[in-house]
């Protein structure tokens, strides 16, 4: 009986550890030693975005024309010429990807990155203007990170996030959270699609998702043992458990 018992609490002792593989991020780290990062990588402008777009030279006075004025002309919800309400204005881009820019007139943006966007008003400004300098942003970018972890929507000012600073953003992954086998939810030239993304790997850093886009929705699941504890009998070992106490009870009794 006595062997019986301790072999048991053995069980449920080991049964319920964690193992490295399940916990660890980055394992085998080794593997990826002079590989080429994704640091290139750049969100391209969609439908529905908001870009604040700064014109600016060293006579202000004549690149006030290219400035939206604050009420929001031509369709959009205002411009942003560098004012302190940056947030809350900006040109809007339509269901056909387009933004109304003032004396330009209606501009294609959709698919294109922040910087080709830069350019090519540069390069239409110089044309009346040959010191204008334009700086465009999203100022809408938005990640949304559920599940095992600190959920939350995060702003992302400076456009560029991967999937660790999400999570770390929100608050890490609990340990009842699968930490190989996470669910990115993208919106794709108006068709979803998603992918998975393996933090406890280091291939993680070759993995297209790695970087997330505006609006991208991260989901940690949660381990088996979690979603069992919804449950009445919350898993094996609680089986066991019973088990073990019943039958010491009818030992005990039995004497």
């Amino acid at each position: 009986m006595k062997k019986f018992l301790l072999i048991v609490i053995g069980l449920l002792i080991f049964s319920s550890c964690s193992t490295r593989k399940e916990i660890v991020y980055f394992q085998d780290i080794e593997r990826i030693q002079n590989f080429d990062s994704l640091r290139k990588f750049e969100p391209r402008i969609e439908i529905n975005d908001v870009l604040s777009i700064n014109v600016s030279s060293m006579n202000d006075e004549v690149v006030e024309p290219f400035r939206m004025d604050m009420g929001g002309q031509s369709g959009n919800r205002g411009g942003s010429s560098g004012s302190n309400n940056a947030s809350m204005y900006g040109y809007l881009v339509d269901t056909e990807g387009n933004i109304q820019f003032p004396v330009l007139g209606e501009i294609s943006v959709i698919n294109q990155t922040r910087g080709q966007l830069e350019d090519y008003l540069t390069r239409r400004l110089r044309e009346y203007v040959t010191d204008a300098v334009v700086r465009v942003r999203i100022i809408n970018f938005k990640i949304t990170v559920l599940g095992e972890t600190g959920s939350s929507v995060i702003d992302v000012p400076d456009e560029r996030i991967s999937v660790p600073q999400a999570i770390a953003m929100a608050g890490d992954i609990t340990y009842d959270g699968k930490r190989d086998n996470i669910l990115v939810i993208r919106d794709h030239n108006g068709k979803l699609t998603y992918g998975r993304v393996d933090l406890t790997s280091a291939d993680i850093f070759k993995n297209p998702y790695y970087y997330l886009k505006q609006n991208d929705i991260v989901y940690i699941e949660p381990t088996y043992r979690k979603v069992k504890s919804a449950g009445f009998i919350t898993s094996w070992q609680g089986i066991v458990s019973i088990v073990t106490t019943a039958f010491s009870l009818i030992v005990l009794f039995t004497r």
